[in-house]
């Protein structure tokens, strides 16, 4: 049996796999996040530690057996967040997650050094690494002089598991401090934030060995001690390993609390101008490109907090037929944005309200916005040299026909529903931790579900969809006039 388990910003989830890829079972804890002011975006890295334990526990608990057999661990979990730990290992503040803004003043003073857009290939996003410990020392001095190693989530779950300081390419390509195209963190990087590389964790390629679980671990757990931790990956690289999306062309849209339209590439092809994200891959000699909108399921989950409503209960308002979009237009920016704009201080909008404009009427305009704003995503990565001709749809709000129905008519490509099943992060993540164990090829681990349905544009609606794209293109800039 072989252990993923994957850090999420709501919650930890632990999943089983056989030497065959079958699930077996899954355990599940919650973590809430603090926001203690307007763009701040927190957690206690010790929640984290007891919400593995709690995932662990419930997971147990259904398959006592089969977690006994355990021979391989996978990490997967959030990027980005910066957690602060003094030369004891204690964790000096809350970690500063990937939705937090704060450090925008920073991010847009490092992007200016062109080193940093030369070295890794993406500008400097606020809810990167860097420009947290920047931030950090800007206003934190005192803890910033404590700083002996900075971790991301993840990583933070492998020193309580194992007691090692070690992280993995696709993660750490988040940070602004590795050399991307090098694969190895920058000394000129580190340097321009006053780090340096023994502040970082080791590094390995996401299906290596990297670490092994702790004896007193393995007891508490009834579990054989010295198991391998695989290196892992961020989230969305493991949930592409989950996907098989390893191969050049593939790609998945994923529609969880943030939105990512993901492409796997075989070589480095940065484009920074477009706002799209290029990192490594999990997977040796391998790289991806991701847009990625801040708030996709997060936008109807407003909507649902404002109308008192279930996300099932607003789209069952609007049926089973795409309709053609209304006078109604939604941008989803409840958080900022960052593919195509690079933008943390804009927010989101109705325009084209009426006295007809019904709740329906909103809950369209919302996953219209949404699936518009995926298809700019659609745009940068055929800017930076990528393009698609058919995407996999993954996460909660893949369960909605509807919104995957205007997603494909959206972005003009079919999109692939995969047959039942657990493909997703802490699937990718067991999947690492059976490669880091047996020592398989990581192509024949990292293959593609059966697909169930595939979902084709609309083409009466294309045109009508199109034009609605091309309002909601000309709603930004005059939105941010009006904001600035």
């Amino acid at each position: 049996m072989y252990l993923g388990l994957d850090l999420g910003t709501s919650g930890v989830k632990a999943l089983l796999i056989d030497a065959g890829q079958t699930v077996t079972g899954s355990g599940h804890a919650s973590i809430d996040v603090s926001r203690p002011h307007p763009g701040w975006s927190e957690q206690n890295p010790d929640d984290w530690i007891g919400a593995c334990e709690e995932a662990i526990a419930d997971l147990k608990a259904k398959h006592p057996k089969e977690f006994a057999a355990v021979k391989g661990i996978g990490l997967s979990g959030h990027m980005h967040g910066a957690t602060l730990l003094d030369a004891a290992d204690k964790v000096l503040r809350p970690c500063i997650l990937w939705n937090d803004t704060r450090s925008h003043a920073e991010a847009a003073a490092l992007d200016a050094d062109p080193r940093f857009r030369a070295l890794t290939g993406n500008i400097v996003f606020p809810g990167f690494t860097a420009p947290k410990l920047a931030w950090v020392k800007n206003n934190e001095p005192a803890v910033f002089a404590k700083v002996a190693k900075v971790l991301l989530p993840k990583d933070f779950l492998r020193l309580w598991l194992s007691g090692e300081h070690i992280s993995e390419m696709s993660d750490s390509a988040g940070t602004s401090w590795l050399d991307v195209g090098k694969r190895r963190w920058s000394a000129h990087l580190l340097a321009a934030t006053s780090l340096d590389e023994k502040q970082m964790p080791s590094l390995v390629e996401g299906t290596q060995r990297a670490g092994a679980l702790r004896a007193e671990l393995a007891s508490k757990w009834g579990m054989q001690a010295g198991i391998p931790i695989a290196g892992g990956a961020g989230d969305n690289a493991a949930s592409a390993c989950g996907m098989g999306t390893v191969g050049a062309g593939q790609a998945f849209v994923s529609l969880g609390t943030s939105g990512v339209l993901f492409a796997a590439n075989a070589s480095y092809l940065p484009n920074p101008a477009s706002a799209v994200h290029t990192f490594c891959h999990a997977l040796p000699n391998t790289w991806h490109q991701m847009g990625v909108i801040l708030s996709a399921t997060d936008s109807l989950n407003w909507l649902c907090e404002i109308t008192g409503k279930s996300a099932g209960e607003l789209t069952a308002e609007l049926g089973e037929t795409l309709k053609a979009p209304g006078g109604v237009s939604f941008l989803p920016y409840l958080s900022g944005e960052r593919t195509p704009y690079n933008d943390a201080a804009i927010r989101g909008a109705f325009t084209g309200l009426a006295h007809e404009s019904s709740r329906a009427a909103l809950t369209q305009a919302v996953l219209e916005g949404v699936a518009f704003a995926f298809r700019d995503s659609l745009e940068a990565l055929a800017t930076a040299g990528t393009s698609l001709t058919r995407v996999t749809a993954i996460g909660g709000g893949s369960r909605s026909r509807y919104w995957l129905k205007a997603i494909a008519t959206a972005l003009q490509l079919p999109v692939d529903i995969p047959a039942d099943g657990d493909f997703g992060a802490a699937f990718g993540a067991a999947r690492l931790g059976l490669i880091a164990a047996t020592g398989a090829d990581p192509l024949e681990i990292c293959t593609a579900p059966r697909t169930d349905a595939t979902i084709e544009p609309d083409a009466a609606l294309g045109g009508v969809y199109a034009d609605a794209y091309q309002r909601y293109r000309a709603l930004y800039p005059a939105i941010k006039v009006a904001t600035a």
